[in-house]
């Protein structure tokens, strides 16, 4: 096989290769089978009859062989053929048309200089019929180029077009022809060449074919028609819809115009209905006793319809076209019912020369939403104006598979597999020119929302008009990223090359822009003087970021922080690690610095620490090694008593929050979870009490417990839960107890609760006799009152008047 695939790729092999899809190997029994046994009556007829009268060849023992691996191991899309024939059809016609730049009178005249692809079906035989008017073949072509690999018409041609001529044009037929016997059981191929006759190429893939003069058939002028005779199974390629289908999918933008020979039904007046218009104009008819449905009558009529109408606007120059062609191009080749929020469009030339149109959707695709790691790009890839696929993972990286769009190129090579194609340099040029100018565009759009933002803050500081108005209007890169950022972010993680140009359009929140979303960039031009570091806290929500004790500090200082609330921005700031050499610091953890401290600074700080050396070690020993890492004076905090930070290379609490939250966790690895560090604010009215009853007595029991609290309610403002929560729940219950002035040791005892039952029961009980009581003098006096008006009645009295 791997001889084969040197043979398919030498410089004198067939470069019109194979392209084909997955691979499905047949045993070779059924495959030798298949192809010799046609069961179409048509085809053996006309082959019986070219055998009579035709000239024998065999094929070249390669060709033989690369028949069999074609038909029944690399094509398991039966599809591909017609892409294959309409490309060669193409070349054909673009050969002829290159030819007559220097020679017009080749094109001939009237019909035969119409360049187009004409395709036919015949229902009845099963055979479907291509013909162009391209350059044809001599008899000599037709035994070299199909009947041998090494002297192929495409590798011919190529070697012609090196002496001088348009590289961009391959020849007329390729390996890319067999790919015809997934559906055929026998292969006419009817050519006129210039310089020589008219002749008929005939085989049914059983390693030989016939050559004959075409005496009898109709006269093509000049070109090829490949008369198809479809076996049995595959009757449904002799369907318009079908044929239609494949060209719309495969050919739709094809240079030259492809006709397909179609029926519709017309209405036609009927036989009465000229009667009547012959009657006498003064002849009254009654229209409600002769329903227009009964006076027409329908028939079916056949006419050449053009298939491939859609303009191929990549082709054109980007300032030729213009936004409303764009949109209608953009929902013919997605599906997509809205218009693109924007596109890219532009020619690569190089040692890679392609055209590339890509466009931003207005949404991001929901499979992509569902299932980030298994969704499918969204580019299709052509080679010259043909369809190849739009299955090519690499194409893309993942974070950008939202877009749609096309690649077209004209110097990548059609290997025999997909994979052989996805490992060609080429390829990996496209995709690092792609995300370039895709990125690129992205920050053109970021800058020119920033300019008019600025002149438009300008203009109103100058008439007084309401800020907020302006506030409110969303640019049009704030619509990307809400759509689009989560995808960027990946971009981040994943796009190593890329990272710098990613970083600088990715957006966010911060205390000095809580309401509008923006970049680094901006962060960099509101920096204070002398600050070497970028401030960020990430968190749950903005809020409680703002309020969060870990910038406080940095907060009262001045400096700007950023509010990180997605759980993959932590992941971001870990893999950016810095920003234009500004390294990005995490105020949760314990190697915050706020610039450069003085004299003064330094032995203030030297001396607080002094001052609480008795307290930090004695809390720390208080809480246990095992779970403190140390307790220090803190330089973030203004008003909170304490916080709880972790180590600088370890996980801080909301990333540990974000690991144990995943679905798919076993176990979170633990090692990776920072050393925790208790840092107190030295100037809280708690901290300095505490630090006094600690001075005075070690064993206070007081102190103990406030110094427990304090560390319980520090872990939970810095975003870790307690690990004894029973026992924290306690301590906030004693401290409730203090408040309400209730002894320490009323608590609540089994004989406590038993008495408390048995006063709940008496107290059930005398109101049940109540009830009882109440009931039962209701019932006397409703009955007293009866007595007393049956007596009052009897006395003759009305019982209205009682």
């Amino acid at each position: 096989m791997c001889a084969l695939i040197a043979l398919l790729t030498c410089p004198h092999g067939a470069i019109r290769t194979v392209r084909a899809e997955e691979a499905e190997p047949v045993g070779m029994e059924e495959r030798v089978e298949t192809a010799a046994d046609p069961t179409n009556e048509a085809a053996e007829m006309h082959y019986e009859e070219q055998m009579k009268k035709g000239e024998k060849f065999s094929f070249q023992a390669e060709v033989a062989r690369l028949m069999d691996i074609i038909i029944h191991s690399l094509y398991s899309k039966k599809d591909i053929f017609l892409r294959e024939l309409i490309s060669n059809a193409s070349d054909a016609l673009d050969k002829i048309r290159f030819l007559s730049l220097t020679n017009p009178g080749m094109l001939g005249e009237g019909d035969q200089a119409k360049l187009e692809i004409k395709i036919s079906l015949d229902k009845e035989k099963n055979v479907l019929s291509i013909r162009d008017t391209g350059v044809g073949m001599t008899k000599k072509d037709l035994v070299n180029n199909l009947g041998t690999i090494a002297k192929s018409g495409t590798s011919s041609f190529l070697e012609q077009m090196q002496k001088g001529g348009d590289m961009n044009l391959i020849g007329q037929f390729g390996v890319g022809f067999y790919s015809v016997y997934l559906v055929a059981d026998y292969v006419e191929v009817v050519t006129k060449h210039n310089d020589d006759k008219q002749y008929v190429w005939a085989s049914k893939a059983d390693g030989n074919f016939v050559i004959s003069e075409d005496t009898e058939g109709e006269p093509i002028g000049r070109g090829t028609q490949v008369n198809i005779f479809l076996k049995d199974d595959v009757q449904e390629y002799a369907q318009e819809q079908k044929v239609k289908d494949l060209i719309k999918k495969y050919s739709e933008f094809i240079n030259f115009p492809i006709y397909l020979y179609t029926s519709k039904t017309v209405d036609v007046p009927s036989s009465d209905e000229s009667e009547d218009n012959a009657e006498d104009d003064d002849e009254d008819v009654d229209e409600e006793e002769k329903p227009s449905s009964e006076e027409k009558k329908t028939e079916t009529v056949w006419d050449w319809e053009v298939q491939n109408d859609n303009v191929a606007v990549w082709l054109r120059s980007p300032g030729e076209v213009e936004q409303d062609e764009y949109n209608r191009f953009y929902k013919t080749l997605s599906g997509d019912f809205e218009d693109p929020l924007t596109q890219v469009h532009f020619k690569a030339e190089g040692d890679v020369e392609f055209r590339a149109l890509v466009y931003l959707p207005q949404r991001m695709p929901e499979t992509m939403k569902d299932d980030y790691f298994q969704s499918r790009q969204g580019l299709k890839l052509y080679v010259r104006r043909v369809f190849i696929s739009d299955d090519f993972p690499d194409l893309l990286p993942r974070y950008l598979n939202f877009l749609k769009g096309l690649v077209d190129s004209d110097t990548l090579p059609l290997n025999v597999s997909r994979e052989l194609l996805q490992q060609h340099s080429a390829l990996k040029t496209i995709k690092k020119k792609l995300v370039r100018k895709f990125l690129d565009l992205l920050k053109k759009i970021a800058d020119a929302d920033k300019k008019k933002e600025d002149a438009e803050e300008g203009v109103t500081e100058e008439t007084g008009e309401d800020k907020e108005v302006n506030e409110e209007k969303e640019s049009q890169y704030e619509k990307i990223w809400k759509e689009f950022g989560k995808a960027l972010k990946m971009g981040v993680l994943e796009d190593t090359a890329n990272r710098v140009r990613l970083a600088k359009l990715l957006r966010f929140y911060t205390s000095k822009s809580p309401d509008k979303l923006t970049g680094f960039e901006d962060y960099v031009e509101r920096m204070k003087e002398g600050q070497k570091n970028i401030y960020f806290v990430a968190g749950t929500s903005q809020e409680e970021l703002a309020r969060s004790p870990f910038v406080e500090n940095l907060l009262k200082k001045g400096y700007e922080v950023i509010y990180f609330t997605d759980p993959l921005d932590e992941y971001i700031a870990q893999s950016l690690q810095e920003f234009d050499d500004l390294k990005l610091m995490n105020a949760s953890k314990e190697d915050l610095t706020l610039g450069e401290q003085g004299e003064k600074d330094k032995a203030r700080d030297k001396k607080l620490k002094q001052m609480y050396k008795s307290l930090t070690k004695w809390w720390k020993d208080l809480i246990g090694a095992s779970d403190i890492d140390g307790v220090k004076i803190s330089k973030r905090l203004s008003t909170s008593p304490c916080v709880v930070v972790t180590s600088r290379y370890g996980y801080s609490a909301n990333m540990q929050r974000i690991m144990q939250a995943q679905a798919m966790t076993s176990g979170v690895d633990t090692h990776m979870f920072g050393r925790k560090t208790l840092e107190i604010n030295p100037f809280h009215p708690l901290v300095k009490e505490l630090r006094a009853r600690v001075d005075q007595d070690k064993d206070d029991e007081g102190a103990k417990a406030t110094a427990r609290l304090l560390w319980d309610t520090a872990l939970l403002e810095s975003g870790f839960v307690p690990e004894d929560t029973k026992a924290f729940a306690n301590r906030v219950l004693g401290v409730m107890k203090q408040s309400l002035s209730i002894a320490e040791e009323d608590g609540v005892t089994d004989e406590e609760i038993e008495k408390q039952k048995e006063a709940l029961d008496i107290e059930i009980e005398a109101e049940k006799f109540a009830e009882e009581a109440e009931k039962e003098e209701a019932e006397a006096e409703e009955l007293n009152f009866d007595e007393v008006e049956e007596d009052f009645t009897e006395d003759g009295h009305d019982a209205s008047e009682l």
